[in-house]
């Protein structure tokens, strides 16, 4: 076996076919949008680059030549320090069900990073955002991947465990039938703030998306402000982020509670994207940009992907949780487009989120991993710390 170096723009298409084999047979898997994957590893488009970071990809072949793997690896010098190890990461790693290979892809990537001054490394995440690309799927492989979350087949957990990667922490989805009525004490909340002639709670219809941005900067920045190696919103990331969701923003589903006059909370929804970029073959070139419109239009997409859901610290365990979903569950169903919604990841060190989470009456839909490997196998291990 020997690893090829992604460095060129045919190594590139190879890295992105290899999935196709590896998932042939599962009917449920969509491919990635590639431009999503390279925008990640390009120092134009990934600031991380400008900060000091690194990164290299691999192709694994097997002795007749045949690509049967491959993983990126990196150092993100925002998250290498922030616990008591230095920590790089390994993402997208795809891989036959062979441990021969998989050590073989592992070995690579744990002396990498180790040549390079790190003591540990964090996989399968996202040489980026947590939001997307991040964990081991471990549980419910009978139903679509949703986007932008990881999807593998279930022998990669054994892969990972048998290597010697520890769990760092469980990531969960929720699902949730949107027809179905939040708790009594939920709209009680709702009509306590419909009342309050202090509180505006409304979508983003007709709204200036930079304005929008600004308003999701200033709750997001007063919601996990404090927290430790928190790093501050700045406007043009914002901007950046909301420019980006453009084309896939439903302005009805997008929800903010204001306090005389100033954004306290936050709901980000987006459609489901997976419901249209399985139509569009992981490529949104112009073909792929005109199929995502004509689905966009048709209405293809009838579940929502809960994004983000952020409370101000000050007016957290008042209510506000409470009013934007009755407020949404009130405006999004008589539109007759959604049927029900999976909510982005929530890890176990956020045991407040998880319980807000189960109090709206969801389901546990899927489970993932986050796993490190200590280079130092006689350090004892510790878990990801619970947040306040």
């Amino acid at each position: 076996m020997k690893l090829i170096e992604v460095n060129s723009a045919e190594r590139i298409k190879e890295f992105h076919q290899l999935p196709r084999e590896i998932y042939k047979n599962d009917p449920h898997w969509i491919p990635y949008i590639k431009q999503d994957i390279e925008k990640l590893f390009d120092p134009k488009t990934n600031k991380l680059f400008v900060e000091g970071a690194t990164a290299i990809r691999w192709i694994l072949s097997d002795d007749q030549g045949k690509h049967i793997g491959r993983v990126a690896t990196f150092i993100n010098p925002k998250t290498a320090t922030t616990s008591a190890l230095k920590t790089g990461g390994i993402g997208f790693f795809e891989c036959i069900d062979d441990q021969k290979a998989a050590n073989f892809i592992f070995d690579a990537c744990l002396n990498w990073l180790k040549e390079r001054g790190m003591e540990a490394m964090d996989g399968p995440i996202n040489f980026g955002d947590r939001s997307e690309f991040w964990g081991c799927q471990i549980t419910n492989f009978d139903e679509p991947a949703i986007y932008p979350m990881n999807y593998n087949l279930a022998y990669y957990k054994e892969l990972f465990e048998n290597y010697g990667f520890q769990n760092y922490f469980f990531q969960y989805n929720f699902w949730r039938d949107i027809h179905v009525p939040a708790q009594p004490i939920f709209h009680r909340k709702y009509n306590q703030l419909k009342n309050d002639p202090d509180f505006q709670i409304m979508d983003i219809k007709g709204k200036n998306l930079d304005m929008v941005a600004e308003d999701f900067r200033t709750v997001y920045n007063g919601a996990w402000g404090g927290h430790a190696h928190f790093m501050p919103m700045s406007k043009e990331a914002a901007k950046k982020i909301f420019k980006t969701m453009k084309p896939a923003i439903d302005p009805e589903i997008v929800i903010f509670v204001f306090y005389k006059g100033e954004p306290v909370a936050f709901y980000l929804n987006l459609p489901e994207l997976n419901q249209i970029f399985r139509h569009v073959n992981g490529d949104l070139n112009l073909v792929g940009k005109i199929k995502f419109m004509y689905h966009k239009w048709r209405k293809t997409v009838t579940r929502m992907t809960g994004m983000a859901f952020g409370v101000v610290r000050e007016w957290q365990g008042k209510g506000l949780e409470a009013a934007l979903v009755v407020f949404g569950e009130k405006t999004i169903p008589a539109r007759g487009v959604y049927k029900d919604t999976v909510l982005t990841w929530i890890g176990d060190f956020n045991p407040k989120m998880l319980k807000m989470i189960s109090n709206l009456g969801t389901t546990e839909w899927r489970t993932f991993i986050t796993y490190r490997y200590q280079f130092d196998r006689t350090l004892p291990f510790e878990r990801a710390a619970i947040t306040d």
